[in-house]
């Protein structure tokens, strides 16, 4: 899967997200759905589990910044 497919996706987080946090989300990816470590996107602060988030960066093989989907 090359770059540019990954931004975009939407997912969930699985193990909480935020600065100086390594959290975990789990995407819809190649017909299933796959783990991945993630970090926040520049301005995103924390980010708590159950959150529907959109990768807008992605760093092969297993690395995804992510912004939550919605206002809260």
């Amino acid at each position: 899967m090359d770059d540019a497919s990954m931004v975009g996706l939407v997912g969930r987080v699985t193990g909480t997200v935020g600065p100086g946090l390594v959290g975990e989300v789990i995407v819809r990816v190649r017909g299933g759905a796959e783990h991945f470590l993630a970090h926040p996107a520049p301005g995103a602060g924390r980010i708590e589990c159950g959150t529907v988030v959109i990768v807008v960066e992605y760093l092969p093989p297993r690395t995804v910044y992510v912004s939550p989907a919605y206002d809260s």
